[in-house]
């Protein structure tokens, strides 16, 4: 069995945007497996800027990605199972993909170590959903 291009893709285009100063942002689907600040989900669904400003200690792994953000101001840690995440996109110019929603394939890592302050306040999660008709859809 084949590993899911859907992490590597992810990784990809959070460069890719990193590398053309622009911000990446993901869509999460949110159900039990996530543990995000649930006062920003909407329809269950959250926004996160994953760009390196508003994240701290930031892992895309291939079943799991997890980083530590502020949200009004708190450090919140955030855990993201890779199948979760509906797409990834540039803030700037809604250029990105979308993906199927997959099922849990792993059980979530445990930290080595406490969690560290997150050094900014620039805040992760949004308010505002961009339409997803321009993403393509990888299954």
């Amino acid at each position: 069995m084949s590993t899911s291009t859907k992490p590597y893709l992810i990784r990809a285009l959070h460069q890719w945007c990193t590398d053309n100063e622009q911000t990446p942002y993901l869509v999460v689907h949110v159900d039990g497996s996530v543990t995000v600040p649930l006062e920003f989900v909407k329809d269950n669904e959250i926004v996160l800027n994953i760009g390196y400003n508003a994240t701290k200690n930031l892992q895309i792994d291939n079943d799991w990605l997890s980083f530590s953000a502020r949200f009004g101001g708190v450090s919140r840690d955030i855990w993201v199972p890779i199948g979760n995440v509906l797409s990834i996109f540039s803030r700037e110019t809604g250029e990105g993909m979308g993906f199927e929603l997959e099922p849990v394939t792993g059980e979530r890592p445990q930290p080595d170590a406490g969690p560290e302050p997150v050094a900014t306040d620039t805040p992760a999660g949004g308010k505002d959903k961009p339409s997803r008709s321009h993403l393509r859809i990888v299954k």
